[in-house]
């Protein structure tokens, strides 16, 4: 398999677990990978570890933004550079399993779909599996995603040989909720592979660590990016909670 997979992680300040997520790549069995890793200005040792992996494998390439403007200019200069034939997202705290991109890839070109993700397990912040694995329908339709972010953005693989390369929003977060409306947009649905293929890690020092601080973003992205007024846009976002709080749990695999 010739095709080059370009996957994006914007760090800031992940001195703690950035190593361990790079040597998830690394130890991808599909190795025909770049790995572009963007410090967004840390003023801890997260750049010198970006450049020391990138001293010892030519496809571990490193940038350097000379100002904090988060992980949406991060991820579109990573975009930018990207090479590949396909587009992945690796955050600097989560990890890939081995077979992450040799078995999604196999998905993609034998269901011949330009776009895909897959379920993922949750870890504390030590890496301790919670003994939670999240899942999806089979299939999510532009109207499922729009009230619900069902895919993760460590899981998201997109062919640019299909979409082109597709900017990413500056927003704080929801970036990646935006990216994969746009998509499947075009697409009508998307389709999970159906198993773990990777570890998403839950930080108490995240926003995302509590969904409740997400509410403003899900604001954001119904008046801003879908141009909804301001009272569609709160009922869009009561929508969304439901969906969150009442129909995604049934999808939390707990063992």
């Amino acid at each position: 398999m010739s095709l080059l997979v370009s996957i994006i992680t914007p760090c800031y300040n992940s001195e703690k677990y950035l190593s361990q997520a790079i040597q998830s790549v690394l130890n991808q069995t599909f190795q025909n990978w770049e790995l572009l890793l963007i410090d967004d200005c840390s003023s801890d040792t997260t750049y010198t570890i970006i450049t020391d992996f990138a001293s010892q494998d030519a496809r571990v390439k490193a940038f350097k933004l000379d100002t904090n403007s988060g992980a949406g200019k991060a991820r579109n200069l990573g975009i930018q550079k990207a090479s590949g034939n396909y587009i992945a997202f690796l955050d600097a705290d989560d990890l890939w399993k081995p077979e992450k991109l040799e078995k999604q890839l196999y998905f993609m070109q034998s269901h011949k779909i330009p776009f895909t993700f897959s379920f993922y397990e949750i870890i504390d912040e030590a890496g301790n599996l919670r003994n939670e694995t999240i899942t999806t329908p089979t299939k999510i339709t532009y109207k499922q995603l729009y009230f619900c972010n069902w895919i993760g953005n460590l899981t998201g693989i997109y062919s640019v040989d299909f979409f082109g390369k597709i900017p990413i929003s500056s927003i704080k977060k929801r970036q990646d909720w935006m990216l994969w409306l746009q998509i499947v947009k075009q697409t009508k649905f998307a389709t999970p592979v159906p198993e773990s293929l990777a570890y998403y890690r839950v930080r108490q020092d995240s926003i995302s660590a509590s969904k409740w601080k997400l509410i403003k973003y899900n604001f954001k992205v119904y008046k801003d990016f879908h141009k909804r007024n301001f009272l569609m846009a709160c009922f869009d976002t009561m929508q969304f909670l439901y969906v969150q709080l009442v129909i995604k749990p049934k999808y939390k695999l707990k063992f």
